[in-house]
């Protein structure tokens, strides 16, 4: 296994700093989904929806094939970001995420990755400078690929199964109607978070996005 980050530290990055807007470092915005029609609504694509809402925020659409992911590249204000839909499924998102940081050689305090949580509330946002998977296989993927944990991530509360459903049943339901109507604002408050994150840095975004529940000890 390739370990992208001792290519980026021979670089003399600070992987907890990201790189200043306009510094020529492109951010890397990954959503966590499923390629597929029959994915398209359920609760583990919350990844690939924001995508969606960003690249049409940033009036563009998804149509090249890069990496094994479907790439939107655009600026904003200074920045040049380039947002990423792994077509791998969901279990190997790692292989698409490492190829693409080598490829464009992404620091990791540029990465940030988006994907459900069944452990926040519906509607919940929770940006994270570093953390491990909690369980989550396409992060999990990640993880192992790049060989830390060392950087930035944005957990969309799902919330848990009801009764007895196990988890993996849950998060490849689509989304009920009540549900959406909370995940319809939601995906607008991450992208806004999202672009503070690139403008501003991790710290603004944590600061300004993460509203504390009782209910989320993390």
């Amino acid at each position: 296994m390739n370990d992208i980050f001792a290519t980026i530290r021979n670089l003399r990055l600070n992987p907890t700093e990201p790189q200043p807007a306009g510094s020529g470092e492109p951010f890397l915005i990954v959503g966590l989904g499923n390629p597929g029609r029959q994915y398209e609504k359920n609760r583990h694509n919350v990844g690939f929806m924001l995508l969606n809402r960003l690249a049409a925020r940033l009036n563009q659409s998804f149509s090249r094939l890069e990496g094994r992911a479907l790439l939107v590249k655009a600026n904003y204000q200074d920045c040049r970001l380039i947002l990423a839909k792994p077509q791998t499924y969901m279990n190997d998102s790692g292989s698409s995420v490492g190829s693409l940081m080598r490829f464009y050689k992404i620091p990791p305090a540029n990465l940030i990755v988006a994907y459900d949580d069944v452990d926040l509330p519906l509607g919940a946002l929770r940006l994270r400078p570093t953390g491990g998977s909690a369980g989550q296989k396409g992060m999990q993927s990640i993880i192992e690929r790049l060989g830390s944990e060392d950087f930035p991530r944005l957990r969309i509360g799902i919330d848990r199964p009801p009764g007895r459903m196990e988890a993996a049943d849950y998060v490849l339901q689509d989304f009920s109607r009540s549900q959406l109507e909370i995940i319809e604002p939601t995906l607008d408050r991450a992208c806004e978070a999202v672009l503070t994150f690139v403008t501003g840095g991790l710290n603004k975004a944590m600061n300004l996005y993460n509203v504390s529940n009782n209910s989320d000890p993390s």
